[in-house]
């Protein structure tokens, strides 16, 4: 039995502090449900600023690491960008002293050859010239 009461003032009170069945409280009751409210808005507010804060940390922390890796990386772009010069340089340098070494005027030669049309021949004399080591 007294369970049952503890419960029915429980859902009362929670109708109560939801906006529901105010019209039977007076004056002084109305204050305390007010106050109660007000200290259970305070305790929202803090909470949530509380997570809105550590938000804001945890996000000014992955932007300093974001910042000093793209410092880093902007770093390596420099020294890939000083390698690739000197490798291009060195490239130019090869190319010169290869074009000094060339011959101004190089000397093409032409052999003749005699080309001759041959009969074609069955895959089984092609074997078999084969085989007796007597080539075409």
């Amino acid at each position: 039995m007294v369970l049952r009461q503890n419960l029915e003032h429980l859902q009362e009170l929670h109708k109560q502090l939801m906006g529901e069945q105010l019209s039977g409280l007076g004056i002084n009751e109305l204050k305390s449900l007010e106050n109660q409210l007000g200290m259970s808005f305070k305790k929202v507010q803090i909470k949530k600023d509380q997570i809105l804060s550590d938000e804001i940390k945890e996000l000014e922390h992955k932007g300093q690491q974001i910042y000093q890796e793209n410092v880093q990386l902007r770093k390596t772009i420099e020294v890939i960008r000083k390698e690739n010069a000197e490798l291009q340089a060195k490239i130019c340098e090869a190319r010169a002293v290869n074009e000094e070494n060339a011959d101004p005027n190089p000397t093409y030669t032409i052999s003749s050859m005699h080309l001759q049309p041959s009969q074609p021949q069955s895959q089984s004399s092609d074997i078999t010239n084969q085989s007796d080591g007597a080539g075409v």
